[in-house]
């Protein structure tokens, strides 16, 4: 495909536009959540995906749309993972619900630029290194096993988190929450609130998270704007998408056995790619 600068500069304005109008008209004041409102966020990021999913089908042929949606169901599986960090650190933090969703708003935004770099810089170094599929399928069979034969739920300990433990040293902190602000100004001195730690924390966590994410999206598509567009939705929904199973994640037992099995294919596809080709049809199956 032809990766013009007008479709990235197109669909960021339009990414943009999107976070804006979350921020400053549906989500201009805090408040909690509720099931019913996190169910038709989650609805409506699922039909507008699947929208351009169908452009693509349209723009770019059947190929295109199958790695767009690929990819999409990938991130959205693996993201899972992050949804029960997210719960754990503002469980231990104590985070008011009302305060959750401004944390993850600025996170992912966080996130998408973090991704776009690692897309960016992987699709290179597998355009240069040929040799580096394999390292990336043997990787990936690696992170499932470690994944099937683990606990199966993640554990956090921000007081040994290096980042907490350097903010702690080179920034004050209140201990108070200040009605969710970042950062509050007392006697003259800048002062950073608890939920900016938080928000270090999500975004130090999504960057471990996209070691194992990226790597399984490129392994389907080495078309980095079908692998941005991708990951890009699949973060859009994100934050409804932990609303809604915010109750319900406990329930999930067997998730990291279907996450690792998942894993474990894409990396055998690469690993195996010369003796046989698994159509995509088979993999988005």
């Amino acid at each position: 495909m032809d990766n013009s600068p007008l479709f990235w500069l197109a669909f960021n304005a339009f990414v943009l536009a999107l976070l804006l109008l979350d921020l400053l008209v549906f989500n201009r004041k805090a408040h909690v959540v509720r099931m019913r409102e996190a169910l038709g966020w989650s609805a409506f990021w699922i039909a507008l995906s699947l929208s351009f999913n169908y452009l693509i089908y349209r723009w770019l042929g059947k190929q295109a749309a199958m790695e767009f949606l690929t990819g999409y169901l990938i991130e959205k599986s693996l993201s899972v993972d992050n949804l029960f960090v997210f719960l754990l650190i503002f469980t231990y933090f104590k985070v008011p619900q009302q305060y959750q969703h401004k944390i993850l708003f600025w996170g992912i935004i966080g996130a998408l630029i973090l991704r776009a770099a690692f897309i960016l810089i992987g699709a290179a170094l597998l355009a240069k290194f040929q040799f580096l599929l394999y390292v990336l399928g043997a990787f990936l069979v690696y992170t499932g096993v470690k994944m099937a034969t683990s606990a199966g739920e993640p554990e956090i300990d921000p007081d040994n988190n290096p980042v907490v433990k350097f903010l702690s040293r080179h920034l004050p902190i209140t201990s108070r929450l200040h009605e969710g602000r970042f950062f509050v100004r007392k006697d003259g001195l800048r002062f950073a609130t608890p939920l900016f730690v938080v928000l270090v924390m999500v975004e130090t966590t999504d960057v471990v998270f996209a070691a194992d994410s990226i790597p399984a999206i490129l392994a389907v598509s080495r078309d980095t704007f079908i692998v941005y567009t991708s990951n890009v939705f699949a973060l859009l929904g994100l934050r409804a998408l932990y609303f809604a199973l915010e109750g319900l994640m406990r329930l999930f037992h067997y998730l990291h056995y279907g996450l690792s099995l998942i894993l474990i294919f894409i990396g055998g596809k690469l690993l195996f790619q010369e003796i046989y080709h698994i159509p995509m049809s088979i993999s988005l199956g």
